[in-house]
């Protein structure tokens, strides 16, 4: 294909903006999957996606559009719609010329559609902006277009309004699509140098790697190399998406599609690394970095049994998912398990739905932790977010209100028609206590937000441990914030109380800060009647019995091993 031919563009919208659907009309229009083929949301083959409302990703694919008696070539590139996945959007970004901003008439502008269009144009992206919905009957297309002309400087005549679900103006897209995206630029005689935006591992052929040629060609044969890996290794197959991979003669200059090697260790082909030639003077495209789990959990099966089982589970998961680290720790109460970590906690919860539904597994994810760093023999430094809420006026009191609370700093604020914009300096730990849902509830669900991780501070924190007669439960203990650590401490020996079941022997349950018990609660013992054999007698009798009982108690004090139910630490750690 000529070179001048090609436009490779990705659609960037916030969550259920439509962009599975009009990727499906996109489809339909250009013939490239016929209709009755065509199932609903068609490139989004993840059943946890359509499960949750939400796109993790879609398959890439190439199609055929003719226009004006030419023929060019689409190349539609997927950017994961959550912010979890920042540097991957950015990497998916860099392989396009050209982006469709897609914006829902009945909510307009929202957090992670201003984010993913910063990060469009620091990449240097021809935007279209696109109002998908305007068929609803609740659309305010003319609001939205104030805000798009107010918050991202477009004119009104750059608007295109559209109905992703009933076809209306899609036709009218692609066209302005060839029209206003540029052609990939590129040098075809230059050294090979290909950025890979993605890669999966496939079971039978190794690692796939997503590509888009920035100069030069490749071609079945040709002996390449990783640049930021070094790993040397000979191609085995190259190709495009139709959206299933299609096997071709080579991938020119500006081509988006699949190189296949020897590679079977996903972690060797990362995304953001620049194939070139072996032995080639070729420079590394700019912007790679290795993405660094943020939030770690314990993580156990319910059943024991099933350790192995989880061992081999995530270390399937992890041929496709560069970004999970596990490695394996011991609890005394829970057994057997891991700490993993991820890039966030929807990354989470997608790794722990996937292990429920692919793998069948009962699992108990603990209290999540930040990634701390500990310098200078144990001082402790915490992460920082810059974190952007995109929120109704009339919510912004609330949202303040919430972002205080949450030790957040105010850093600008700025009103729009009806919105307004928050950015605020936040420690990244806010997340784990349940940031998000704050924001929505007092919002009423209107607010939506983005971050991006800025610097590490020191922290203000100290350890919390909870022990029972003396033992430590070390699934319980923690790091806690120290303005807050006797509040944590008294609420965590309240709830263990009323968990933990009642025993032969006095159970006391403490929580101790730089070894000073600063809350303590107790379980008194079953009382056993020993006295009911007596007949009569005299008081010393009954005393001796007494006097028995209790000293006996005091030795199970010391001496009965505390038993804690699962299932009562369970209660403890999902709450």
């Amino acid at each position: 294909m000529n070179q001048q031919n090609i436009r490779n563009f990705a659609i960037i919208a916030h969550i259920d903006h439509g962009k599975s659907t009009l990727s499906d009309r996109l489809l339909e229009i250009t013939h490239t999957i016929a209709k009755d083929k065509l199932g609903e949301q068609f490139l989004d083959q993840n059943p946890i996606s359509k499960e949750r409302g939400i796109t993790i990703k879609l398959a890439p694919v190439r199609m055929k559009y003719h226009y004006q008696d030419k023929e060019y070539e689409l190349n539609l590139i997927d950017t994961p719609g959550h912010v979890d996945f920042s540097y991957e959007v950015s990497r998916t970004l860099a392989a396009c010329e050209g982006a469709v901003l897609l914006v829902d008439a009945t909510q307009g502008i929202q957090a992670q559609t201003v984010a993913h269009f910063h990060t469009a144009k620091k990449e240097g992206l021809v935007m279209i902006p696109v109002i998908n919905k305007i068929d609803l009957p609740n659309a305010q297309t003319q609001a939205v277009v104030k805000e798009l002309i107010e918050v991202f400087g477009f004119s009104e005549a750059d608007v295109i309004f559209i109905s992703a679900k009933t076809g209306e103006n899609v036709p009218l897209l692609l066209q302005k699509i060839v029209e206003k995206f540029p052609s990939p630029k590129g040098d075809a005689n230059a050294p090979l140098r290909a950025l890979i935006f993605d890669a999966v591992y496939d079971e039978y052929r190794g690692v796939v790697s997503y590509t888009r040629i920035i100069d030069g060609s490749i071609k079945k044969g040709d002996k390449v190399q990783l640049f930021q890996s070094q790993v040397k290794t000979d191609v085995t197959d190259v190709g495009y998406f139709s959206p299933y991979l299609a096997s071709s003669e080579e991938l020119a200059t500006g081509e988006i599609g699949y190189v296949i090697t020897g590679i079977k260790n996903i972690r060797e082909a990362r995304v953001g690394d620049t194939i070139i030639e072996q032995n080639s003077t070729a420079s590394a495209l700019p912007g790679y970095t290795t993405p660094k789990p943020m939030v770690f959990f314990g993580m156990y099966p319910r059943d024991q049994k099933d350790f192995a089982h989880l061992r081999d589970s995530l270390g399937k998961l992890s041929l496709n998912d560069t970004a999970l680290t596990y490695s394996e720790e011991y609890s005394a109460y829970l057994g057997s398990g891991f700490r993993v970590g991820f890039l966030g906690l929807l990354h989470a919860e997608i790794v722990k739905e996937r292990l429920k539904q692919e793998f069948d597994l009962d699992l108990l994810l603990t209290m999540p932790q930040v990634l701390y760093d500990k310098r200078d023999g144990g001082i402790i430094f915490e992460p920082y977010m810059l974190l952007t809420v995109y929120v109704p006026t009339q919510y912004v009191g609330g949202v303040m209100g919430v972002c205080q609370k949450n030790k957040g700093s105010l850093l600008d604020m700025q009103y729009h028609e009806s919105y307004a914009t928050l950015s605020y300096e936040m420690p990244y730990s806010m997340f784990m206590r349940g940031l998000s849902a704050e924001i929505k509830s007092i919002s009423s669900g209107f607010a939506s937000l983005d971050y991006e991780i800025t610097e590490y501070k020191l922290a203000d924190l100290e350890q919390l441990e909870v022990r029972i007669n003396d033992n430590p439960i070390d699934v319980l203990s923690e790091l806690v914030y120290k303005d807050e650590a006797l509040y944590v401490a008294r609420e965590k020996a309240s709830k263990l109380k009323d968990a933990l079941p009642r025993q032969q022997f006095r159970q006391i349950i403490q929580a101790v800060v730089n070894n000073t018990i600063v809350a303590r609660e107790e379980i008194p013992p079953f009382r056993k009647d020993v006295l009911q054999k007596l007949y009569g007698g005299d008081r010393t009798r009954k005393d001796k019995l007494l006097e028995a009982q209790k000293k006996g108690k005091s030795r199970m004090l010391h001496t009965g091993k505390v038993q804690l139910p699962q299932e009562a630490l369970f209660s403890l750690i999902e709450n």
